[in-house]
């Protein structure tokens, strides 16, 4: 169900909306809705997507020990003597 709403519009554009309402054989209110998904639209576009930034640590990554170790043994190791 469509909202009334009242908005103050500055004169000159007022009557450029209105010139052009015309001649499109259109309404304010659908130019309004026009403008309105415009705007929307162009913000959404604007957020920027979640981005994983980039970390990295100085060194030669794994330790030789664990260079053709799995997933298991390294998180083994990991929690080796902590109860698990």
């Amino acid at each position: 169900m469509p909202m009334k709403t009242t908005l103050e519009i500055s004169d000159p554009l007022l009557r450029d909306a209105r010139k052009i309402a015309l001649a499109e054989r259109t309404t304010m209110r659908a130019l309004v809705e026009e403008g309105l998904r415009q705007v929307i639209a162009r913000r959404r576009q604007r957020k920027q997507p979640f981005r994983l930034r980039k970390v990295t640590v100085k060194g030669e990554g794994l330790h030789p020990d664990f260079a053709d170790a799995g997933w298991d043994r390294i998180r083994d190791t990991i929690y080796e003597g902590r109860g698990s």
